[in-house]
């Protein structure tokens, strides 16, 4: 069994962003960019962080970086996270799942749906 686990990101945890430094303190490393399949929609939670939710019918496909965290480190990972943010199962481009990061539907009410620019980079890119 392996001692890590590859977790799907797409947000703040992203290299370079607010919360990577949350990844970088448990020992994670980045593996590589990669793309889940069209079943997503991302929002933008008040400009501070995206929420992704995966939906029966096909959107988009949302852009995406994938971590191997040491598996102790994992909920240290989750308690950091914002309220309404969960680690689910994401599929993948090529049809393969990881653990990832996903938003709770109660915390895309009203807010500003991004699901056109692709990533959360691309949508503060654009402010």
């Amino acid at each position: 069994m392996s001692d890590t686990t590859t977790l799907a990101v797409n947000g703040t945890l992203m290299r370079g962003l607010e919360l990577n430094p949350n990844l970088l303190k448990v020992g994670a490393e980045f593996r590589v960019e990669a793309r889940t399949d069209r079943h997503y929609r991302l929002w933008s939670i008040d400009d501070v962080h995206p929420a992704m939710i995966r939906t029966a019918e096909e959107n988009n496909s949302v852009e995406l970086e994938l971590w191997d965290v040491p598996n102790g480190g994992l909920a240290s990972i989750l308690q950091s996270e914002p309220a309404g943010l969960s680690i689910g199962k994401v599929k993948l481009e090529d049809g393969s799942e990881v653990l990832g990061v996903l938003g709770e539907p109660w915390l895309v009410e009203g807010k500003i749906e991004i699901t056109s620019f692709g990533s959360w980079r691309k949508y503060i890119a654009s402010l």
